[in-house]
């Protein structure tokens, strides 16, 4: 029974030196032993041997890079204004020693550096640099950052500004600012808006004028050629009534006789006058008539009988000829129209334009 619990005892000593002899470091991760207190080596990742109850694992150190955001920091610009930044740390350790000996807590030591070279960069600008100057304030906080954490072990990646909050009443007087400046561009625009308006108006008003000057002046081309077409064919009608007339009298034959005859016609139509109140007839009116006709007889070119047949006179062509005039066709088609109108038949051939 002895026996059994010393081999028990031994194998529970057994398991506590093997279990205290091995270590597994995981992956990124590296081992500070100490033996003694004192630094002895560092294990990779992975299974690792170390003596038990002498050599003691202190330190497992992350390799991986790091994020570490820190709150709000106020530094006060070169206009004596109080700002608010925010930044966010990317690091990495390069040396597991030296991060664990050389400093007792980087994160620490990190932040408190950002903090005194973010107000060392930051009270060299004014509010509206340091509102607009982010890549260089973060340039600056690199370069300061990796040369001072360098002997560490420690490497700086990169350094961002989250935020930068100016006073309440610095925001109220850039909100009023940017709302000044939207209203100018609204007004700006509206304005341009407007004056392309009037642009297009003008122009359209500048066609609708031009259409009607060239409407008015074709109307105004079309009414003369109609008016001068109209006074042509008037003056073709009276010299065919004249032609006429002038024919009848030669058929006629007139003598002293007729031209009494037109002349008691005649007497009439001046007795119709507002101004002759009173017509008296003469009792010599056969002997007025005698006399009459002697007078006509001395009228020169007119006989008091009329000798021998009457000789028809030739007068040309009964209707009128139009002179070639360089109107329009569609003057030529409303006179062609109006003549086939007036003279009912079969519609005549057009007219050769060669011909012309």
């Amino acid at each position: 029974m002895t026996v059994l619990v010393l081999l028990v005892l031994l194998l529970l000593l057994v398991i506590t030196v093997v279990a205290k002899s091995i270590r597994v470091i995981p992956q990124a991760y590296t081992g500070i032993v100490e033996r003694f207190g004192k630094y002895k080596e560092t294990l990779p990742a992975g299974l690792n041997f170390v003596v038990p109850f002498i050599d003691k694992v202190r330190y497992i150190i992350d390799l991986r890079e790091q994020v570490v955001s820190f709150p709000p920091q106020a530094a006060i610009t070169e206009d004596n204004l109080t700002v608010d930044i925010d930044t966010v740390i990317y690091f990495q350790v390069t040396d597991p020693i030296a991060a664990t000996y050389e400093i007792s807590n980087y994160i620490q030591a990190i932040e408190q550096l950002t903090m005194t070279t973010l107000r060392n960069v930051v009270g060299g600008m004014d509010l509206e640099q340091t509102l607009t100057s982010r890549e260089s304030i973060n340039s600056g906080l690199s370069a300061v950052l990796d040369e001072t954490t360098g002997r560490w072990g420690i490497k700086v990646k990169r350094v961002e500004i989250k935020g930068i909050d100016p006073p309440p009443s610095i925001k109220d007087a850039m909100e009023k600012q940017m709302r000044a400046e939207r209203d100018k561009r609204a007004l700006v625009l509206s304005a341009e808006g407007q004056r392309q308006s009037a642009i297009l108006t003008a122009e359209g008003n500048k066609q609708s004028a031009i259409l009607n000057a060239e409407g008015e002046r074709e109307s105004q081309i079309l009414r003369a050629q109609a008016e001068r077409e109209a006074q042509i064919l008037r003056a073709q009608g009276e010299g065919q009534a004249i032609q006429t007339v002038f024919q009848a009298i030669h058929d006629g034959r007139p003598d002293q006789s007729l031209l009494a005859y037109q002349y008691l016609q005649m007497m009439p139509r001046i007795a119709e006058g507002d101004a002759n109140k009173v017509w008296v007839i003469p009792s010599e009116i056969t002997k007025a008539l005698e006399g009459l006709g002697s007078a006509i007889h001395e009228v020169a070119g007119i006989p008091k009988t009329s000798p021998g047949p009457a000789k028809r006179v030739d007068m040309g062509p009964s209707e009128p000829v139009a002179p070639a005039t360089s109107t329009s066709a569609a003057v030529q088609e409303a006179i062609a129209e109006a003549e086939s109108a007036a003279r009912p038949g079969p519609p005549a051939p057009p007219a050769d334009p060669a011909a012309e």
